[in-house]
């Protein structure tokens, strides 16, 4: 069932009346998921680190939820988009996070769908192409299954359309010293100084504040200790870029998907080998999935 409530701020919260499992969502505030409650051994618990503080006010940049990144992930080189048109100015992660979108139940009740299209007001000025996005969220038992959707809607001589996307969940830890990850491979690139580091030297920082990208070769699991249940990140290529991101004192960590590294549809750049593009009419659909699971017994 997919209603409004008004506290403890305007949202829709969608509740799975079997499970008790639960979304919040404000779908003016950049198509925000701000709550996920999912119950299991652990009881219920909320899932997502959310600062409702900052939140209250719109001049401020979220923190908490689950921002999405379009048309970029991370920034580009003096925040411009160089295309054969000319160049855009286009700010870091995108402006999906920043605009309305429209949201609708899915027709068997077990989810939503959020969407995002072009306007000449709104998206033009910083990316000149016809689009339509639409992200899926559905709830399962112990899990959160996302497809996003990305259409070039322009007309048959219009360009082709590069992209790249991604989610920025603030997972919730009870304390950010006590949180770890597996699944991520020996080698990784530390966004932070622009250069290949070591995972596990990085992860080591995790309390005092990392920015990592890896491509994990299967799911990575955050353990966040304190008995709380951890949290497995399952991709599908090419939205298999796994990005971990810490921001102490706060007590989270985001473990995001992403197609591409920032500098994806810089030209020239290495990352845009790993830029989307789309003909005129076609689609992209993007997949992933959060599964909850009981902590390991150590």
């Amino acid at each position: 069932m997919l209603r409004p409530c008004s506290e403890p701020y305007p949202h829709w919260l969608l509740t799975d009346p079997i499970s008790g499992d639960a979304l919040r969502l404000v779908p003016e505030r950049g198509g925000l998921l701000t709550g996920w409650l999912c119950h299991g051994p652990w009881g219920g618990r909320e899932i997502l680190y959310f600062d409702a503080e900052r939140f209250a006010d719109p001049a401020l940049s979220v923190r908490g939820g689950m921002p999405v990144l379009f048309p970029i992930c991370g920034n580009l080189a003096s925040n411009e988009l160089v295309l054969p048109q000319g160049r855009y100015p286009l700010s870091q992660h995108g402006f999906a996070r920043d605009l309305p979108w429209g949201l609708d139940p899915l027709p068997d009740g077990c989810g939503v769908r959020l969407t995002l299209e072009d306007g000449p007001s709104t998206t033009r000025a910083h990316y000149p192409f016809s689009f339509r996005l639409a992200l899926e969220l559905r709830l399962q038992p112990g899990a959160l299954a996302i497809e996003a959707t990305v259409t070039h809607t322009g007309g048959p001589l219009d360009p082709p359309m590069p992209f790249a996307f991604g989610l920025h969940p603030y997972l919730a830890v009870p304390v950010l010293s006590q949180a770890s990850l597996t699944g991520l491979p020996p080698r990784c690139r530390d966004q932070a100084a622009g250069a290949e580091a070591s995972t596990e030297a990085l992860l080591d920082r995790l309390a005092a504040g990392v920015d990592l990208l890896a491509h994990p070769a299967g799911p990575v699991t955050l353990h966040p200790g304190g008995g709380a249940p951890e949290v497995l990140l399952e991709t599908e290529p090419p939205f298999d870029l796994a990005v971990v991101w810490s921001d102490p004192p706060r007590a989270m960590v985001c473990l995001e998907p992403w197609t591409a590294e920032r500098g994806a549809l810089e030209p020239g750049h290495p990352a845009s080998q790993r830029r989307l593009e789309l003909e005129p009419g076609t689609s992209q659909t993007l997949r992933c999935r959060y599964v909850v699971q009981p902590p390991a017994r150590s």
